[in-house]
């Protein structure tokens, strides 16, 4: 009887995790460098360059996913995030 339950309860988790991953798939983040990079350290340059920013004010969307928020925290302080819903 205890298999059943930990099996039951195994396929809930499993079930879960996939409907997040799935809603997480249909939303969208809005990034916008809103400072400069000039004077900052050569791995932020880096990683407003992987996001594919290229000046003050320019905007990019990018998939919800923890990849891209690992980057987005790298650098807070120069962004600025939305997060949309992809229709």
């Amino acid at each position: 009887m205890a298999v059943k339950d930990k099996k039951s309860s195994l396929e809930k988790t499993k079930k879960g995790d996939l409907e997040e991953r799935t809603r997480a798939a249909h939303k969208v983040l809005r990034i916008e460098l809103v400072k400069s990079v000039i004077g900052r350290p050569q791995s932020q340059r880096e990683v407003v360059k992987g996001l594919g920013l290229r000046r003050v004010n320019s905007v990019v969307t990018r998939s919800d996913s923890p990849e891209t928020w690992g980057m987005i925290k790298k650098i807070p302080h120069l962004l600025k995030v939305d997060t949309l819903e992809k229709k």
